[in-house]
């Protein structure tokens, strides 16, 4: 019997406070979190522990529903090439997040899976409540609240199988939680006070796009390159996010993972001409297969709405016409970046 399940993660700021969550069913799904942690590292935690969950059924196939290119990816074609690489990419780099997906490597060998790629926030059943869950834990954890744990992997029955324990290099909440028995604190109201009081040295400090060690491991796409810190002093905002608009404009740029990363926003959203919305991981797996031909930008206005935010209006060129578009840039740290585009051919 397959068994179907929804993995999902959120982080509150991204990172910030994060959560996961797999879900098969009301009785039948588990929640958790750290006091900090990305997006990616919550969807990747909740495919683990789904995997940990289901071990005691190794014969049962699973079905993993996400709304994660990043993680589908990661699983099924990337980690076989980083694994034979000694766990570093193309480019010579580290893999990100490496730790959970040696676990994850672990936890899959002899199993039977395949994934599915749903998209996200579109009102299908299990993803919406897996992402519920996952959005509470993180929650939960931002307001130093005890986190719902649910029932773990329960049928109609059975018995709850065991509480998978958490690798030793995932232990930040477990720490946490043994600082909150020794304090009489609930296990996510320590977990932010334990970072306070301590416990930094394993969840670590946090900077811009993550923190040291495990949890400090950014984004995939949002590693902050050393020009990106130092752009924007040196001329006005509005030629920045110019310069950088017309930088996205190029292949090269666009069918660059890491670098799309950096200047698109988190919650970066475009409405296509056809009318369709792209989400970030999706217009960045879509660019990197297919980063188009060069075009060229002729600028119509570029507006300070905000102190953080440009609005740039121009025209795009290439060799099948013109395209009018629209791009809302915003400031995010130090790092001006793209949060929605749209576009709409000229007749």
């Amino acid at each position: 019997m397959t068994i179907t399940a929804a993995a999902d993660g959120s982080a509150l700021g991204n990172p910030g406070p994060a959560g996961w969550a797999w879900y098969v069913n009301d009785e039948c799904w588990r929640a958790g979190g750290w006091p900090h942690g990305t997006n990616n590292q919550g969807e990747l935690m909740a495919v683990l522990d789904l995997f940990r969950a289901t071990a005691h059924l190794p014969d049962e196939p699973l079905h993993i529903l996400c709304d994660s290119q990043y993680v589908i990816n990661s699983v099924t074609k990337w980690m076989p090439g980083w694994k034979r690489k000694g766990w570093r990419k193309s480019d010579g780099k580290p893999v990100l997040n490496v730790e959970l997906l040696k676990e994850i490597d672990q936890a899959l060998s002899g199993r039977k899976y395949t994934f599915e790629w749903v998209r996200g926030h579109a009102g299908h059943e299990l993803n919406e409540a897996a992402d519920d869950r996952a959005r509470a834990a993180a929650g939960a954890y931002q307001q130093g609240v005890a986190a719902r744990q649910g029932p773990g992997f329960v049928r109609a029955g059975d018995t709850a199988a065991p509480a998978p324990q958490a690798a030793s290099a995932l232990s930040a909440p477990q720490a946490a939680s043994q600082a909150a028995s020794a304090s009489g604190l609930r296990p996510a109201q320590s977990a932010a006070q334990a970072a306070r009081a301590g416990i930094r040295e394993i969840v670590g400090e946090p900077t811009l796009f993550g923190e040291s060690g495990l949890f400090a491991e950014p984004d995939l796409f949002s590693e902050l390159e050393e020009e990106s810190r130092a752009a924007g002093p040196e001329q006005g905002a509005e030629a920045t996010v110019e310069a950088l608009e017309r930088e996205l404009l190029l292949p090269e740029t666009r069918a660059d993972l890491g670098r799309t990363g950096v200047l698109l926003h988190p919650e970066f959203a475009e409405i296509g001409s056809s009318g369709r919305l792209w989400t970030r991981d999706e217009m960045i797996t879509e660019l990197s297969d297919d980063p188009g031909v060069p075009a060229e930008l002729e600028l119509l206005a570029a507006e300070r709405i905000s102190e953080g935010s440009v609005l740039l209006t121009y025209r795009s060129h290439t060799r099948s016409g013109t395209v009018l578009r629209s791009s809302l840039w915003v400031l995010d740290g130090v790092q001006w970046r793209l949060r929605f585009h749209q576009g709409t051919p000229e007749a």
